[in-house]
């Protein structure tokens, strides 16, 4: 290579990488680290939107409606449901399934996409934490008033001394589910809360009055934004992430104990824990595309939750859903190979027995809507991606329904058998769960930034220190 006359060679200009191979930004029209503050921030801090005040007024009334029908079944008795025999566990325990499961996509967001370094996760996992949070503050409701008399529950659900000796069974998945369900709010309230601590500190000193200024200095504990704290906020959230993925598969496998324990045919089966974990982490997905669809455009966050964003979630739902259906099949499989014949009438009546319409509507919403995705236009389809991921959350419902009661509502001996119907009780207080969920998710929008400020910018080409727009000049390193 020629010498320019000084010793020194002229610098190498890199080729650009083929057009096939370059990955769509994750933030596009290179907007920079200024308007990504102003943009999420602003959410927060400028005035309320008209759309916020009827939606949460609408969410308030619906959760009040859950808590008075709660307080009609403390006062009145568990005889409100529509419980019978057989069936003593239905939309109880079958909402607390559900909302455990809608809570599972956070944690996977942040946690186990964290360990994998996907950089995608940053526009998504905030608001997926919080949805986590919320959704198992929902969960918990159900197997309190499950109990009936909840006032009496102090002397048996703690370890306590009393003359009646009368202690908990450790020896029961029930209890099993106590602790796994608690410790996995408290982790992902840590995670989630220590993923904040940047950004409320971003809201801290952006606030125009006193009073904001001093609740989010309160909450951002004194961050500086200095090395020392960047260095210690990056190994709390890498321990916290390490704690957060066991916990992804743990719980809802713990909570698929309830039934796989038992000896009841259609529960008494070795493939409920995967089968739970990947349902719950297809139910969860499904309710993060329900929510941040509406999210981007109500809030003008299309440049920060991008088609990448909601594709590469819609392939996730893809394979948790294929998961989930070769789970039905292998079902089957085992009731017909095992040969039990009361696990294989299980299996036949859940399919052609009085429940048949459960069944196959969660057949058609968990199995055929998620192979839409093959195609990558409705991929990119924002109406068509919210349409599948509310089916993806009415069948996973109706899956957890269909285990639950479709396993109980025929015994051995057909005198026993009885047939399920839920009381007004039963559908308002489950349709009150989603005002709850609703009225602190809009709480969290309207108070909190929904998108990581800090983890966005990380991701920028900006914070590239080898690209041009982030310090490199003339293209080269």
């Amino acid at each position: 290579m020629a010498s320019n006359g000084h010793g020194d060679e002229p610098p190498i200009q890199p080729n650009p990488p083929p057009s096939e191979l370059e990955r769509e930004p994750l933030v596009l029209k290179q907007r920079s680290l200024a308007w990504l503050s102003d943009q999420i921030a602003g959410i927060v801090e400028g005035k309320t939107p008209k759309w916020w005040w009827p939606a949460f007024i609408v969410a308030t009334l619906v959760m009040l409606m859950m808590f008075y029908m709660i307080g009609y079944l403390f006062s009145t008795g568990v005889g409100v449901w529509g419980l019978n025999q057989p069936v003593g566990w239905a939309w109880d325990i079958t909402n607390f399934v559900f909302w455990i499961g809608i809570g599972h996509a956070g944690t996977l967001i942040s946690a186990i996409l964290f360990l994998l370094r996907q950089k995608w996760r940053t526009s998504i996992n905030r608001a997926a934490e919080a949805m986590t949070l919320f959704a198992v503050a929902c969960a918990g409701i159900f197997p309190l008033i499950h109990v009936g008399r909840i006032w009496y529950a102090l002397w048996w659900l703690p370890p306590i001394p009393n003359s009646y000796s009368i202690w908990p069974q450790f020896r029961s998945p029930l209890l099993w589910d106590v602790f796994a369900v608690s410790t996995y709010g408290t982790v992902s309230l840590l995670f989630w809360y220590t993923g904040l601590i940047p950004d409320l500190a971003t809201l801290r000193d952006r606030a125009k009055t006193k009073i904001r200024r001093f609740a989010y200095g309160l909450f951002a504990l004194g961050w500086t934004g200095s090395n020392r704290h960047w260095s210690n906020y990056e190994k709390a959230y890498l321990l916290l992430a390490g704690l957060s993925t066991p916990l992804v598969l743990s719980v809802h496998s713990i909570v698929s104990f309830d039934f796989a324990v038992s000896q009841v045919p259609g529960w008494h089966t070795t493939i409920f824990p995967p089968y739970f974990v990947a349902g719950a982490i297809f139910s969860g997905f499904g309710m993060v595309l329900t929510l941040m669809i509406p999210l981007r455009s109500l809030c003008k966050l299309e440049d920060v939750i991008t088609e990448r964003h909601v594709e590469l979630m819609c392939k996730v739902i893809l394979g948790t859903g294929s998961i989930v259906g070769y789970a039905y099949g292998m079902e089957f499989f085992i009731a017909w190979y095992g040969g039990n014949p009361y696990e294989l009438f299980a299996f036949k009546n859940r399919a052609f027995g009085p429940y048949w319409w459960a069944y196959w509507t969660m057949i058609s919403c968990n199995v055929i809507s998620p192979h839409l995705f093959w195609k990558r236009s409705f991929r990119r389809n924002m109406i068509f991606v919210w349409i599948v991921s509310i089916f993806v959350n009415i069948g996973m419902w109706f899956e957890r329904f269909v285990i639950i009661v479709t396993s109980l509502h025929r015994d051995y001996m057909p005198s026993n058998w009885g047939y399920f119907k839920p009381t007004y009780v039963d559908v308002c207080t489950f349709v009150g769960s989603f005002g709850l969920f609703c009225f602190l998710f809009l709480l969290f929008m309207r108070f909190l930034p929904v998108i990581a400020i800090s983890e966005v910018k990380g991701v920028t080409p900006q914070a590239d220190p080898h690209h041009p727009l982030g310090g490199a000049k003339g293209g080269h390193h």
